[in-house]
């Protein structure tokens, strides 16, 4: 499987057999090139316009923005409900998790999440491999939380997303070096190919360069 950061919390997951899943796709506000790239499936976790913009894909792709289990081209996708807040999504609405697994490596986006996980949750979901997590704060967890939450979830590989890469990005969101501070395995790359014979031994953080 391949991976890359199309910036914000847009991610194109490509499986080796050509299937495509694209996340989160963003319009113009979010400051950076709009992701218009072929997908077969995209995922939306919320409808706020820097994650729902499925209008700026080409062609007709799959959408799935429900929770639940969805069968599309062979790939099973689960959407776990959650909050875009703390407090049962009173302040920004709801958020759904989606997990899928490609290649043998199981995947999990976690959206605009604004809380930490339950056990009730944290049992649905089961083990993960590769976790996308939004760590700038303010609309969601912060750095600290998203540590917290990677605790909980402990997976192989971290993607951080959702945070200010540069000052194209006008929301009062935070950079990433904070969160890589908890961390002692980090790198960079400009995308990132993963099989279930390449997972790391330990964790490690994966800051994937804007494609």
């Amino acid at each position: 499987m391949n991976i890359r950061w199309l910036g914000h919390s847009c991610f194109l997951f490509t499986a080796q057999n050509g299937l495509r899943v694209l996340t989160d796709p963003y319009d113009d506000s979010v400051g950076y090139p709009v992701p218009r790239k072929e997908t077969d499936i995209v995922t939306v976790s919320h409808h706020h316009h820097d994650h729902d913009s499925v209008q700026v894909l080409p062609g007709k792709p799959q959408i799935v923005d429900t929770e639940g289990r969805h069968n599309i081209s062979g790939l099973e996708i689960q959407g776990f409900p959650t909050f875009h807040d703390e407090v049962q999504g009173a302040k920004r609405g709801n958020n759904i998790l989606f997990a899928f697994t490609m290649d043998g490596v199981r995947v999990i986006h976690l959206g605009d999440l604004g809380h930490l996980l339950s056990a009730d949750l944290l049992a649905q979901i089961g083990q993960v491999d590769v976790v996308c997590v939004p760590i700038g704060g303010f609309y969601t967890i912060d750095a600290q939380q998203a540590y917290q939450v990677v605790e909980q979830l402990k997976p192989k590989v971290v993607l951080p997303m959702h945070y200010k890469l540069d000052d194209r990005n006008s929301y009062p969101i935070e950079g990433i070096d904070r969160f890589l501070g908890y961390f002692d395995k980090t790198k960079k790359a400009k995308t990132f190919d993963i099989s279930s014979a390449s997972l790391p031994q330990d964790m490690e953080v994966v800051v994937l360069e804007l494609f």
